[in-house]
């Protein structure tokens, strides 16, 4: 089932994806659930996506050496802190193969306050078989997936889609 899933996410890249930053939301009948997992934080702590049921999740997964990923960083960050009230999570998952002795140094550079995991290949698998980043995948508030962008993003876009999902009813 998990196989069906990732090539559903990867069909639904390669239809869904749209050009110049725009993010196309799925129906809500369409929407399939976000594939959950557990992830080290910089702590070790073991986090999961389950534990977010209720929240708006942006999971945004980049790399230390992917140059549109930093330059959305900061205004991830303050997308995070503008709307962490209204029930947004952003997530950063880290696909470095070099783990967190690149990512902890570059994090605290990029003075990010939101949570950053370290990425495995499962995960990646889970999500469509992440090998072009950045990725983000926008997750409602019942835990499936509205919506998916790759490549570089604008925030006038990532925004608008975070305010259409936290405005939507419950």
């Amino acid at each position: 089932m998990r196989a069906g899933l990732a090539a559903a996410v990867i069909a639904w890249i390669v239809v869904s994806a749209t050009p110049a930053g725009a993010v196309s939301l799925q129906k809500e009948a369409r929407r399939k659930r976000a594939p959950d997992f557990e992830l080290p934080d910089g702590e070790g702590k073991a986090v999961r996506l389950s534990a977010y049921q209720g929240k708006v999740v942006l999971l945004d997964f980049w790399a230390t050496w992917c140059a549109p990923c930093k330059a959305s960083m900061p205004w991830m960050n303050e997308l995070s802190k503008k709307y962490a009230g209204d029930g947004l999570v952003v997530i950063g998952i880290s696909m470095d193969a070099d783990g967190w002795q690149v990512v902890k140094p570059f994090v605290e550079k990029m003075q990010i306050s939101y949570p950053i995991l370290l990425g495995t290949p499962r995960v990646g698998y889970l999500y469509g078989d992440v090998d072009s980043l950045p990725l983000a995948f926008f997750v409602d508030r019942s835990q499936r997936v509205a919506g998916i962008h790759l490549g570089a993003a604008s925030r006038k876009d990532f925004e608008k889609t975070i305010r259409l999902l936290l405005d939507a009813p419950e």
